[in-house]
C-alpha cells in the first residue's frame, strides 16, 4: 500500500459500493485500518473483551442490535463505553437498521467513526472483504514490460533500452495485449498469484524510443489492452554474449521470486536477425503445454533415454553372442 487506509478514505471509496451513510464519530475519520481483517463484535458487547479483537473494523448486524437494545440502559451504557474504549478504527450498522441512540451516543463520545449500511450483513462482507484483501495484498513496482500472449501473462524485463517495449509492441502489432509499459504495479493474491497492471497515468501508453509516446488503443483498437493480468513468466532480456552460458533443452528450468511467488524465468540472449516476438508466442505457447501436463523437455529426454538403454541391450545381445 502507498499510503495508509483511513476511515476517510476508505469511506469515500466505498461509499456507493457498500451503501453506507455515516451516524456517528467525525472526528474520527483520520484513524487508520491496519489490516484486512473485518469481524462481530460478539462477547465484547456482553462486557467479555479478554480476547475481543480490538484493532480490527467492526460489523453489528441484527443479533448485535437486538441483544444491544434488550439490555437495560445503564447495562447497554456500559458494556458500549468497554467496547468504544479500544481502538476500533469503525463501526458498521447493517441492513439498514435502525441505530439504537446509545450506540451513536457512545460512537461519537469515543470518536470511533460509525457508519450504517443498507446491505444485509452477508452481502456486506461479500463485498468489503474483497476490497480489503486487494488494499492490503502485498505490493512491488518492476521495471518491464507485461503483455497477454495467448492468455499467458508473459513479463519482460532487461535493461533500460533493450528493446521491451518493442518486443510488446510487436506483440499487439500481432494480435497479443499490451497490459502495462515500463512501470508494472504488482499485487499478491492469496499465496502465489501475482496481478500486475500499469499506474492510472500512464496506463496503455507505450514510450518507443525515436518515435515518442504511443497511444496503443488508439492505434491499434481497444481490443490491443487489458487493464491487468496474471504474471505468469519472466522473459529476461540480454544482449548476447559468446561465453554466455545458454540453456539448450529445457531441463534445468530458471525461475526467479517476486513478492515471495516463485514463477518460471526464460532468459533469452539478443542478437542481430533474432526475432524476438516468434520466441515470445513460443514461450507463451510451451507455457501452456506445460501447464497442461506437456513438457517437450521431459518427454525428448526420455525417449533419448529410452533409446540409449535399448542400444545398450543390442550391445549387450552382441557381445554375449558367441554363436
Amino acid at each position: 500500500m502507498s499510503q495508509s487506509l483511513t476511515v476517510r478514505r476508505m469511506g469515500e471509496r466505498l461509499r456507493d459500493l457498500l451503501e453506507i451513510e455515516q451516524l456517528a464519530g467525525a472526528g474520527g475519520v483520520d484513524r487508520v485500518v491496519t489490516g484486512p481483517d473485518i469481524s462481530s463484535p460478539g462477547l465484547a458487547l456482553a462486557g467479555h473483551v479478554a480476547r475481543f479483537p480490538a484493532r480490527r473494523l467492526q460489523v453489528l448486524g441484527e443479533t448485535e442490535i437486538t441483544y444491544l437494545r434488550s439490555l437495560p440502559t445503564e447495562v447497554c451504557r456500559t458494556n458500549l463505553r468497554a467496547f468504544f474504549s479500544f481502538p476500533i478504527p469503525a463501526a458498521f450498522v447493517t441492513k439498514g437498521l435502525e441505530v439504537p441512540a446509545l450506540l451513536v451516543e457512545e460512537a461519537e463520545a469515543a470518536g470511533v467513526p460509525l457508519f450504517r449500511s443498507a446491505l444485509k450483513t452477508n452481502e456486506f462482507y461479500h463485498r468489503i472483504k474483497p476490497w480489503l484483501e486487494e488494499e492490503f495484498a502485498p505490493s512491488a513496482t518492476l521495471h518491464g514490460s507485461l503483455a497477454d500472449v495467448f492468455g499467458v501473462g508473459l513479463l519482460f524485463i532487461g535493461r533500460s533500452g533493450i528493446g521491451k517495449s518493442e518486443c510488446v509492441l510487436d506483440l499487439v502489432e500481432r494480435g497479443h495485449r499490451l497490459v502495462a509499459d515500463d512501470l508494472v504495479l504488482v499485487r499478491r493474491r492469496g499465496t502465489d498469484v501475482l496481478i500486475g497492471r500499469g499506474h492510472e497515468l500512464q496506463r496503455h501508453y507505450m514510450e518507443i524510443r525515436g518515435i515518442g509516446l504511443v497511444d496503443v488503443p488508439a492505434i491499434f483498437g481497444i481490443r490491443a489492452v487489458r487493464q491487468q493480468k496474471r504474471i505468469e513468466v519472466v522473459v529476461q532480456l540480454e544482449d548476447w554474449a559468446r561465453d554466455r552460458p545458454v540453456e539448450r533443452l529445457g531441463l534445468d528450468e530458471e525461475t526467479t521470486t517476486v513478492l515471495d511467488v516463485t514463477i518460471p524465468k526464460i532468459t533469452v540472449l539478443l542478437n542481430a536477425g533474432k526475432n524476438i516476438t516468434v520466441i515470445a508466442e513460443v514461450i507463451a505457447m510451451n507455457h501452456l503445454l506445460r501447464y497442461s501436463g506437456i513438457n517437450p523437455a521431459e518427454r525428448f529426454n526420455e525417449r533419448l533415454l529410452k533409446h540409449m538403454h535399448s542400444m545398450a541391450e543390442v550391445n549387450r545381445y552382441l557381445r554375449e553372442d558367441n554363436e
